[in-house]
């Protein structure tokens, strides 16, 4: 699912319209503006969708769908893929909760993909 898609320009947060559009205006810019797609435990047409707008490096989108990825961090071209491992610690139960967060850099935007519940990127957005 699509948890959350906007576009930072200059620290603020603006709302976010097509994604070709979005991303053809910061790049026309010298903005330092980005466009963030956050997607948690995305369908596989979900994720089509964002990797065909933003050009997407196929083998990082194939850990990215496949998941269950050791933490690593791939340069391509124009973009880095980053896996993570998140963790949770619940003080009451002494449980370990794991996750797993990657993400997508490129030239003027970050795709964050979240699978499970730990680490949630509400606060950071």
């Amino acid at each position: 699912m699509i948890v959350d898609r906007a576009v930072y320009r200059h620290g603020v947060r603006e709302p976010c319209g097509d994604l070709s559009d979005e991303l053809d205006a910061l790049r026309q810019t010298s903005s330092d503006g980005f466009l963030w797609i956050g997607l948690k435990d995305p369908s596989d047409a979900e994720f089509a969708h964002v990797q065909q707008e933003l050009a997407l490096h196929p083998l990082a989108v194939e850990d990215a769908v496949k998941g269950n990825q050791r933490s690593k961090l791939e340069v391509y071209d124009d973009s880095v893929f980053v896996a993570m491992r998140p963790l949770h610690y619940t003080d009451s139960t002494s449980q370990v909760e794991t996750g797993e967060l990657m993400i997508f850099l490129g030239a003027h935007f970050v795709v964050t993909v979240r699978r499970g519940d730990a680490g949630p990127l509400a606060s950071v957005r």
